[in-house]
């Protein structure tokens, strides 16, 4: 059974979306392009699902394969093209605890970078991915 979303146009370039669970958050369109950037952007939603999917995954494999990664952080740059106007690249840092052996390091990496997200993004999109153990 698939997640419902419902969203509704409350004016000014602004959205309301609600999860089945009655969970709300809001769009605007961003000040670069006709609107107040008072919330998320729809892209910046998509480099914000990019994200936390992927720290979702590390969680999922590192508890499966009982890899302790502490509290992971990102953080993420997204960088538009104008013409056609588009996301052209995301810059993406993940910080892991320098705990996390070396040996693990490659396979946590592979998976995150192979999140569902990252998987239904359009080729042309940009993904530097930089992994930082702290």
């Amino acid at each position: 059974m698939g997640v419902k979303i419902n969203g509704k146009y409350i004016g000014e370039l602004r959205n309301e979306l609600v999860h089945q669970t009655g969970e709300k958050i809001f769009t605007d369109a961003p000040l670069d392009n006709h609107g107040k950037g008072e919330a998320f952007s729809p892209t910046d939603l998509i480099a914000a699902g990019l994200g936390s999917c992927m720290i979702t995954i590390l969680a999922i494999r590192a508890n499966s394969k009982k890899i302790n990664i502490d509290k992971p952080t990102f953080s993420i740059i997204k960088n538009m093209q104008s013409n056609p106007r588009k996301i052209q690249e995301l810059s993406i840092e993940i910080c892991l605890s320098d705990s996390v052996a070396k040996k693990e390091r490659e396979y946590l990496e592979t998976e995150a970078k192979n999140c569902p997200v990252a998987l239904c993004l359009n080729p042309s999109i940009i993904q530097n991915i930089v992994f930082k153990y702290v």
